[in-house]
């Protein structure tokens, strides 16, 4: 199951308490305070890790708590500082702070952290409160509590290509072509229900990672299907792959199915009609779909490629294409 918002509490550890004690050993009949402070509670930190692809173990289990210090002892013995939790979290997380509303912190590659709630402070032991006039002190300090925070996590896909077009395209058939990624296929529309992601290995030492973008179509950008729900996944793509059936179920024209894909683009967000995109005719085993080919270059001003999932046509020449717009994007 793919989730890719998700509410939860997360609580610093408490400290330890401070400890009161005297030091009782012979010969040393008035060795006086001797309680040791509390140890600092574990805070929570969100981590970013490669691998992790969802954030639905966060909607079984919505409170997470840190540890609790150890509290002090006699002898001047502190308690051990607790450690941290480290809760894990899909690359492209954005953490917010729910009450305030503001971002905390985008986790946008692995390894990125942020300490969401920080634990409580340690108390203090007898021994801190001897003075001159109180040398036998009996009070002592419990440990703080730690920070309480509702955080709002929500995921934004990171891949370097989205996969753009209407239902039944071909999007998730070309993903399982080229990757080792295993979307559910079928004949009819939104199939795909989230976001599917696969890597693209080329040669022994290059890679990149193509995210099938699901339920584009006219209105997403408003909330109609499923395209508002998952249009920002959009937004961390590198550059875009457009596909068009030539021959849609619905029998609508695939000229118009290509534009309304861009119109939903430019209502979401103006940047996104800037990025690179190659655009593709799919199923070119279809007698139609050199028409189409025709009709989109002349329409848009680009080159338009021919490409079969199912007989593999042209599919290297993509990936190659690709490829070189990658690169050329790296390059400026």
């Amino acid at each position: 199951m793919f989730v890719d918002q998700v509410e939860i509490v997360v609580r610093g550890g408490r400290g330890g308490d401070g400890c009161v004690s005297f030091l009782r050993e012979k010969y040393i009949p008035k060795g006086g305070p001797d309680g040791g402070d509390g140890g600092r509670g574990g805070s929570v930190i969100l981590e970013a890790k490669e691998g992790v692809d969802s954030l639905m173990p966060y909607t079984m289990k919505r409170t997470w708590n840190g540890k609790r210090g150890v509290s002090g002892q006699g002898f001047q013995r502190h308690g051990a500082h607790a450690e941290d939790t480290i809760l894990f979290v899909p690359p492209g997380t954005l953490v917010y702070d729910s009450d305030a509303g503001f971002l905390m912190k985008d986790l946008s590659h692995a390894g990125d952290q942020v300490n969401v709630a920080r634990g409580g402070a340690g108390g203090k032991g007898n021994m801190r409160f001897r003075t001159s006039q109180n040398r036998a002190p009996r009070q002592c300090t419990p440990g703080a509590e730690g920070e309480v925070r509702t955080l709002k996590l929500e995921l934004k896909v990171i891949a370097d290509v989205g996969l753009l077009g209407k239902p039944n395209a071909g999007k998730s058939t070309l993903l399982s072509r080229l990757t080792k990624a295993r979307p559910e296929i079928a004949n009819y529309p939104f199939t795909t229900k989230y976001p599917n992601l696969g890597r693209v290995q080329v040669g022994f030492d290059h890679s990149f990672v193509i995210a099938d973008i699901p339920g584009l179509i006219e209105g997403a950008a408003q909330g109609v299907g499923l395209g508002h729900e998952f249009l920002r996944h959009i937004e961390r793509a590198g550059i875009l792959v457009h596909l068009v059936e030539p021959l849609p179920m619905d029998g609508t024209d695939p000229i118009e199915n290509y534009q309304t894909i861009r119109n939903e683009l430019a209502e979401y967000d103006a940047a996104l009609t800037k990025r690179p995109e190659i655009i593709v005719v799919s199923k070119s085993e279809l007698p139609e779909a050199a028409e189409v080919r025709e009709r989109l270059e002349a329409q848009t001003g680009q080159t338009v490629m021919t490409i079969s999932a199912v007989t593999g046509q042209n599919l290297n020449t993509l990936v190659q294409k690709i490829v070189e717009t990658l690169h050329s994007e790296e390059e400026d």
